[in-house]
């Protein structure tokens, strides 16, 4: 998770990202150590990967209807479905995780077909439950690879860190 929030905050955009080649050179200069490096950029292969496959298939302006030659390793939903958690994404996510998804949703601030992407590439993070932490660096990611610009107020809540916080 180190190297995905380097990435992510030493890269605004997906595309000023390096080729991964470069990125991984960039990333051992900087001191992290190869199985983590390799781990991330197996993972962030993959959200490339997943991420190129619904561009293929989500609905744009001038689409000429024609099906992708491949299909998606993640599809997107239908507008009008219903997402039910399996067992063992509940277990992943935690009922903290899975409250901030459904959170994100009801604000309407995670949209559908990034949920699946989120879900994909949360599962695939680690074999251990997920901390909230985590999968909000999960969900910034996701949203970092498909220029997803959120609003400032759900941005604040996917960087700040509540445990810092004093309550008055």
């Amino acid at each position: 998770m180190d190297v995905l929030v380097f990435v992510y905050e030493n890269y605004g955009r997906s595309d000023a990202c390096p080729e991964l080649t470069q990125l991984s050179h960039k990333l051992t200069a900087v001191g992290f150590e190869s199985e983590e490096i390799e781990q991330a950029l197996d993972w962030l292969e993959d959200l490339q990967q997943t991420a190129a496959g619904m561009r293929a298939v989500l609905p744009r302006h001038g689409n000429s209807g024609t099906p992708p030659l491949a299909r998606p390793r993640v599809q997107a939903p239908r507008h009008d479905s219903v997402r039910a958690y399996l067992p063992r994404e509940i277990e992943h996510l935690g009922s903290e995780g899975l409250g901030f998804l459904l959170f994100l949703q009801a604000a309407k601030a995670l949209p559908t077909e990034l949920h699946e992407v989120v879900m994909d590439r949360a599962t695939a993070a680690h074999d251990r439950p997920l901390t909230l932490d985590e999968l909000k660096i999960i969900i910034r990611m996701v949203f970092w690879q498909f220029d997803h610009e959120p609003s400032a107020l759900v941005l604040d809540e996917l960087c700040h860190d509540r445990s810092t916080q004093t309550l008055h």
